[in-house]
């Protein structure tokens, strides 16, 4: 019987071939790959066969691939982070956030609760503003939520709290109804320098600014390029890792390059732990 994870993770690439977000133009280049790159395209051109990627006739525009890689991201990880209860029990919501943009989410979840008065202020005075510039902005993809537990949850087993103690944490719904930020999820289909810094600047954010707890923070990207891979994962202090959205076909391409400084750069970027794959990423959320 197939792992409950395993399909999931099927589904995933079913869901992405299907939509044409990972296609093969009429030409041999596959959607994710930059054409002018030789390695890049021979090697997402050897993970997308591998994934029985179709041909079509135009390719969709980055931003519409972007979100619909977002979304295939959000219903991965709808479909399986809630199953791990064995691991982490809660009550969570999993939220596709990177289209309300104009709406500033993560402010209204704990512990980011304050950066909603922060940035009215900055709003209405531009000292302010030209002080703290947008080191307060956080604009995540994919937010997982824990919603507050009420006492009888907490008090199942034996009475562990009672109106004399516990009274500020977020947790109790007795004190607070606010969803609490479990994980950011940032979705980058392909990677290019500047998205790579974005991505580690918002890390970063989301690091300075908490009043509580770092949440995970985790980059799901398609990018086949070992090289723009690296200019992301290495090095450590702002994203958790980054996972890759099909590793073992990646390896395998990338070993079928013959690329020496490819395959050498995939191996250093997994051996030391700073890219996993898209199956991997429930299981970690639960630690």
């Amino acid at each position: 019987m197939t792992a409950a994870l395993t399909s999931a993770r099927n589904q995933f690439h079913v869901s992405l071939v299907d939509r044409h977000t990972l296609s093969i133009s009429p030409d041999g280049v596959a959607s994710n790959a930059d054409g002018s790159q030789k390695t890049s395209a021979a090697i997402a051109l050897r993970v997308a066969q591998d994934l029985a990627a179709q041909t079509a006739q135009n390719k969709l525009k980055g931003q519409r691939a972007g979100k619909q890689f977002e979304e295939a991201v959000e219903e991965f990880l709808s479909g399986t982070f809630p199953m791990f209860q064995s691991l982490r029990p809660g009550d969570w919501t999993i939220k596709n956030v990177g289209g309300s943009r104009a709406e500033y989410q993560i402010a209204k979840y704990e512990p980011y609760t304050h950066l909603a008065d922060l940035a009215n202020a900055i709003e209405n005075d531009r000292n302010l503003a030209s002080v703290l510039g947008n080191s307060y902005e956080i604009s995540p993809d994919i937010l997982i939520l824990r919603n507050p537990e009420p006492d009888e949850t907490i008090n199942l087993d034996r009475e562990l709290v009672d109106a004399n103690s516990g009274r500020y944490a977020t947790i109790r719904a007795a004190n607070q109804d606010r969803p609490i930020v479990h994980a950011i999820v940032s979705c980058k289909w392909t990677l290019r320098s500047d998205r790579a810094q974005n991505a580690r600047s918002e890390a970063l954010n989301v690091i300075r600014n908490r009043k509580g707890r770092t949440p995970h923070i985790a980059v799901v990207t398609g990018e086949p390029s070992p090289s723009r891979l690296a200019s992301l994962a290495l090095g450590t202090g702002d994203i958790d890792t980054i996972y890759h959205f099909a590793l073992p076909e990646l390896i395998k391409a990338v070993d079928q390059s013959e690329n020496d400084e490819a395959i050498n750069m995939l191996r250093t970027l997994t051996t030391g732990k700073r890219l996993r794959d898209i199956s991997d990423l429930p299981l970690d959320l639960a630690v």
